[in-house]
């Protein structure tokens, strides 16, 4: 059914000078036909549409910009997973990350399977009981370092997310060869299995620790970064595909400096390395948003970075211990005042949408058209902790941490 512009203003409720407008603006995505008489015609498709469009600007507050930016994700994002018939495979499926992605997965997704595989018998046991036996969730024990095991676990899987690793700063300056044995040979492991393994899609997670590291275990990630992006070269013509996710620190994971806050509270004294810190802070469920839009958006080889507020460390101590006093400690080794998220050197091969930048490869194999429809970011662009134009306040981080 065609309709003129006259009908549609009264069928929306909108002025036909506003849908003129939002055709000029929106004329990449949506452009109606033309009778003979010069006429604009809408079909249902399109009137549906300019609904859509209305119901972004007017009831949530979105600028044509940013309609744009959720336009540009949606035209990407047209090969939907049908995760009701995928295998999904969790490497180190017991950590923080791995748990709240495992029941992101089970409560909104349903997917057929998720394999968690870890070599922590104790934390799937706990696990286990979580999930209160799920029937569609599996317990794999094993190393990322084992390629034989690796490839058991991902038999008939179709999408592997890549959450293992040696992650404690300190312990991976003292351990060194333990962790380039975890954090980057089991990387190639993952690769080895995952191509052999016929799997379709696999995305590892990254660190900001990974851009321009000054600790092992920062330099490990890079390492890691750049064999699942060369990955899809060793892929050659079969279907897997690799790509990365990186962001900054997750609120509340194992190791982060909360627990030690609220644990020097009872003293009256918290420690801080030094006062000037600045960090990149994501929580839980936006690191697990991000991975589901990396495997839905993927073509292998990129890096997706989410836009994350960065918080000063005073910040954090005033928000979980306030009135307590401060003592600075002094920076540690293989630490960093402020983190880096994309170089200049990344941000020449980067694009952005209103909530991430892609950093694409640059190799012969990759289609620049890929992301074609995402801005580029400005010349000599950094994304680094102390710059960032988002930050987040005391009340902010008190919010946050009590959620």
């Amino acid at each position: 059914m065609n309709i003129k512009i006259k009908q549609v203003s009264e069928k929306l409720s909108i002025p036909v000078s506003t849908i003129r407008h939002w055709q000029l603006k929106l004329c990449d995505f949506f452009k109606p036909e033309k009778t003979k008489g010069g006429q604009r015609i809408y079909s249902d498709k399109e009137v549906s549409f300019l609904e859509m469009v209305r119901d972004h600007i007017h009831k949530n507050g979105k600028s044509i910009a940013e309609v744009k930016d959720i336009l540009r994700l949606q035209s990407l994002s047209k090969g939907a997973i049908n995760w009701s018939e995928s295998r999904i495979l969790i490497v180190g499926g017991t950590g923080s990350f791995g748990r709240h992605f495992c029941k992101i997965l089970l409560e909104k997704y349903h997917p057929k399977v998720v394999r968690i595989y870890s070599r922590d018998e104790l934390k799937q046991h706990e696990m286990q009981q979580e999930f209160q036996n799920h029937r569609n969730l599996r317990f794999f024990i094993g190393d990322v370092r084992d390629v034989v095991r690796l490839k058991r676990a991902m038999e008939s899987v179709d999408i592997v997310v890549h959450a293992a690793a040696l992650k404690q700063v300190p312990a991976c300056e003292y351990n060194p060869f333990e962790a380039i044995k975890t954090n980057v040979l089991g990387a190639q492991n993952i690769i080895d299995a995952a191509i052999d393994s016929k799997v379709k899609k696999v995305v590892a997670l990254s660190t900001d620790k990974a851009v321009n590291p000054v600790n092992l275990y920062g330099a490990t990630k890079l390492c890691s970064d750049k064999i699942f992006i060369h990955g899809n070269a060793y892929s050659g013509d079969r279907s897997t595909r690799f790509s990365c996710v990186r962001y900054g620190n997750v609120i509340g994971s194992r190791g982060s400096v909360i627990p030690l806050f609220k644990k020097q509270m009872e003293s009256g004294t918290i420690t801080l390395t030094d006062d000037r810190m600045t960090r990149f802070w994501i929580t839980l469920d936006h690191a697990v948003e991000m991975v589901i839009k990396a495997l839905k958006l993927m073509k292998g080889g990129e890096i997706f970075i989410p836009k994350l507020p960065s918080m000063h460390i005073n910040d954090l101590a005033e928000a979980i211990a306030p009135g307590c006093s401060r003592k600075v400690i002094g920076i540690r080794a293989g630490e960093k005042l402020h983190e880096i998220l994309m170089t200049e050197d990344d941000s020449r091969n980067a694009v952005e949408v209103d909530d991430m930048y892609v950093v694409q490869p640059s190799h012969p194999w990759w289609e620049k058209a890929n992301f074609n429809v995402f801005r580029e970011v400005p010349e000599g662009f950094v994304y680094t902790s102390d710059t960032n134009e988002q930050w987040l306040s005391v009340d902010d981080l008190k919010t946050m941490l009590s959620e």
